[in-house]
Formats: C-alpha cells, structure tokens, sequence
C-alpha cells in the first residue's frame, strides 16, 4: 500500500503559515529523515511518487515554500528569496528537533540545499541535488525569466497541457499530451474562477529578476561544505541551466558525487526517471 502522508503546517518568523507534507515512515524506522525541497514556480506535489517510495524506510518532510501550493503567500514580495526560503525551513527543522538528515533539492531548492550546508556543515547524510550546481547558466535564467510570473490561466486541463507544451517542448520534446498532462496537475490548479492556473504566487517574478536573487552569488564556498558528502547530481542532458563544465568542476571538488544524466531532458528532470530513481534508491540505502 503506498505510504499516506499528513499536511502539516508551521510559522515562519514573519507570521506566514507554511505548509508541509509530513510521511512518517515505517514505525520504529532508525533511519533519518529526508527533506525535500522544490523549484522556483514548484511546489510538493513534484516529489509525490519518489515520497511514497522513500518513506518505505525514514520519514519524508516535503516542504512547500512561501507563495507556493497550500503555503501563505508573502505581502513582501521581497522575501521570496533563497536566503529567506532557508529561514523558513531552518525553523521548521528546528521545531520538529531535526538535527541530521539527508535532502533532495530540486532546481532552486538546491541552491538552499548548498546555503544550509554552508550554514552548518556535517548535518546532511547524503544529498540529491536535481539539474543545480553553484553555477547557473544565464540562458537558462533568462529562459524563466520568461515565463515566471506570467499568470496565464486555461479554461480546460488539455489547454493548460497544451500551454505547456508550447513553452516547454525544447526542454522536453519527447513528451506526449498525457505527460503534459501530469505536468500541469503537478503545477496548476483549479481556480475560484474555475479556470485552471499556476500554483504559485507571481509576486516571486519581481525579485527573481533582481541581481542576485536568483541564484546567489559565491556559491562554490557553499558546495565545498558538502564535500565528502554522498551526493548524487542528476542532469538533464538538454540543460541550459547547469552546464557539463560545472559538473565537471562539482565532481573534482567532491569526489563523493555520482551523476546521472537523463537524456532528451532539460531543466528538470522529474525525478521519476526510472535510472533516477534506481540511483537515488542506491544512494539512500548507503546512508543513515
């Protein structure tokens, strides 16, 4: 039976009331705990499946940031920024007294994923970090720049697929309408309206567009704190958002690091990918 998780909230520091999905795990389990962590424009439905199957041995914490999914949305456009995201979850794990786990970020949530490290290294037993690296490619940033922030809306879920697929088909050419499908119940929602939109707040366009904030800067001091940490990199091999070269470079600076390339993918892989999957199964069975 698959695992059921609980929707759980907490505070952060400036009143918002943010959701997580909680997966508890098998009774009894000693294994630690899994944070997951979701792009820019994403929220937890995006680690619905790979949850389920983690949660067979250690508790699974799916967080869903300010602005996006079931969390409030911020009055302060301002404080849709990683260093702020990071705060939000730092008091979560300090609430739930997590001390030491291990992460699966996606996109932006691994750009946290390395400020936490940096913050304190030695805590995370082993990391997944999903088409991210301490250097983003200024194609790809200029690519969301784009289309984040929008706010398009769609009278059916097969015009929602169908906008998607108009969007995103380089990144994904391999994709039939059934897969876009998915896409767009994994990023949209049915609003009051009844239209069909994107499940998160556009506000987070404004300060994406400012220097900085979307991806922040000096980031290799902040990987080189996982250093000698298990990780596991995936890449998708249309990427424009994290170049071979700076997988090169990660892998010369922690030679803990396996990579998993999914080819005829872009930014980002699902994680679903059954090569991923075996890989990220693989990395969790070693660690703690």
């Amino acid at each position: 039976m698959a695992a059921t998780y609980e929707d759980r909230y907490w505070t952060s520091s400036d009143g918002l009331n943010l959701h997580y999905r909680n997966y508890p795990g098998p009774d009894g389990g000693t294994k630690l705990p899994v944070l997951c962590m979701h792009g820019l424009t994403r929220n937890a439905r995006d680690f619905g499946a790979l949850a389920e199957e983690l949660a067979a041995t250690r508790r699974v914490i799916v967080t869903e940031m300010r602005g996006r999914g079931m969390s409030d949305y911020a009055p302060d456009s301002d404080t849709y920024s990683p260093i702020t995201y990071v705060g939000d979850v730092e008091k979560l794990l300090a609430e739930e007294g997590i001390a030491r786990f291990a992460v699966v970020g996606t996109s932006m949530g691994g750009l946290m994923t390395m400020l936490m490290a940096a913050r304190e290294p030695g805590r995370m037993s082993a990391v997944v970090m999903n088409d991210i690296g301490p250097e983003v490619d200024a194609a790809g940033l200029a690519r969301i720049s784009g289309y984040v922030g929008q706010g398009r809306s769609y009278p059916t879920w097969v015009h929602a697929a169908r906008g998607l697929a108009e969007a995103h088909e380089a990144a994904f050419p391999d994709y039939d309408l059934d897969q876009w499908l998915e896409m767009a119940k994994r990023t949209m929602v049915v609003s009051q309206s009844g239209r069909i939109v994107f499940d998160y707040d556009m506000a987070i366009a404004e300060p994406f567009a400012k220097p900085g904030n979307a991806a922040p800067p000096d980031l290799w001091r902040a990987f080189e704190a996982l250093a000698g940490v298990p990780m596991l990199l995936v890449r998708g091999g249309l990427s424009d958002l994290l170049s071979a070269e700076t997988v090169r470079q990660m892998g010369l600076r922690n030679p803990a690091m396996r990579t998993v390339t999914v080819p005829r993918v872009g930014h980002a892989p699902t994680l679903d990918e059954p090569e991923v999957r075996a890989a990220i199964a693989a990395l969790f069975d070693g660690a703690a």
